[in-house]
């Protein structure tokens, strides 16, 4: 049994709105594209198409609020970084021979939860 998939433009198989026609119609070849960005500041980020060709352009913060261009993205992979370090050191259990059955002399870890 195959289920069928409404045609594009249309949620309904049997149903085209009216709208999604009149859209269509008046827009022509611009129906259901994204609009190519412009100039130095990108506007186009955020912005979506749904199936019936309604444009939604939702809000990205750009990185104008930094010093340099670049700044987020570089403190984000320093964190990322950081972090991979953190869990390596975590996760480094290897202490053969410090359990034995009188004692326990491994290391309590870097206290992180």
């Amino acid at each position: 049994m195959s289920v069928k998939q409404p045609m594009d433009g249309q949620y309904d198989r049997g149903i085209r709105p009216a709208e999604t026609a009149a859209r269509e119609e008046r827009e022509g070849e611009q129906f259901k594209k994204k609009p190519v960005q412009q100039g130095d500041i990108d506007t186009t980020g955020g912005y979506t198409v749904d199936q019936e060709g309604l444009a939604n352009n939702y809000a990205i913060e750009p990185e104008m609020y930094y010093e340099v261009p670049g700044d987020l993205r570089e403190k984000e992979e320093a964190l990322k970084a950081e972090r991979a370090r953190e869990l390596q050191e975590i996760n480094d259990t290897d202490e053969q021979g410090k359990l034995t059955e009188n004692q326990d002399e491994r290391g309590k870890g870097p206290g992180i939860f």
